[in-house]
């Protein structure tokens, strides 16, 4: 079944992605917005899929490069294709890889920052079986461990590690990060401004060692009126970001 095209990003970004399946959502937009790449950065993906998040964040982050790496052949075929589609091949890339083998085997000199939104759930026994085509977005064959290993070994010392995730696994989280990571900053996302959080955002910095920061939390919807809050649109439509300070 051929692709939908869509535009994200306020129209900005023409992503090709399966009619069926696992579709770019909310939790793309938020990794992008929290990129805080900088003049001259290298940025690495991990598990990019079709490139959403990729390329959003490398149009919010003109002067930083970005790599995406995919273990799915027909994601990775659909991300190469949206970068050449938005015409980014200059400063975007992607190629196949897992974190399951090691980061050196891919070739490549440690990055400035490393971003992820690892699959929520590490066994299939506790999650009713999602669709085939959703299966390798949803459960983390290798465990979150591995991902957050790989991110580690991903990104030079003094380099940042940032990835959305479960709110429900931030002690793991911190726990699986902290060996090798420090000076974490965690914002929380609620559905509603009086509903717990169901996703974090986490930034964290390899050996760094600043205390950890709670910040204030991103509210997504309102109770009544627009579908979403005033700063969610915003993030969404690529006219504000998510900052770390």
């Amino acid at each position: 079944m051929a692709p939908t095209e869509d535009r994200i990003l306020g129209g900005r970004l023409r992503l090709r992605q399966p009619r069926e399946g696992y579709r770019a959502g909310m939790d793309a937009a938020l990794l992008a917005a929290a990129c805080d790449a900088g003049e001259g950065d290298r940025v690495l993906e991990v598990g990019c899929g079709v490139g959403a998040a990729l390329l959003a964040a490398a149009l919010r982050r003109p002067g930083a490069r970005f790599t995406g790496v995919e273990r799915d052949a027909e994601a990775l075929a659909l991300a190469l294709e949206n970068i050449a589609l938005n015409g980014l091949e200059g400063r975007v890339g992607a190629l196949v890889g897992e974190v399951a083998s090691p980061f050196a085997r891919l070739g490549l000199a440690p990055f400035d920052a490393a971003m992820a939104n690892p699959p929520f759930f590490d066994d299939a026994a506790r999650l009713r079986g999602p669709e085939p085509a959703k299966r390798s977005a949803w459960i983390a064959d290798d465990g979150l461990g591995a991902w957050l290993g790989f991110l580690t070994k991903a990104v030079r010392d003094g380099g940042a590690i940032i990835l959305v995730h479960r709110a429900d696994r931030l002690a793991d989280i911190l726990g699986l990060l902290a060996p090798k990571a420090g000076s974490f900053r965690i914002r929380p996302v609620q559905p509603f401004a009086d509903a717990p959080a169901k996703r974090v955002l986490v930034h964290a910095v390899k050996t760094g060692q600043a205390p950890l920061r709670l910040l204030p939390p991103l509210v997504l919807h309102e109770r009544d009126g627009a579908k979403h809050t005033v700063e969610a649109e915003a993030i969404l439509r690529g006219e504000a970001g998510l900052a770390w300070g």
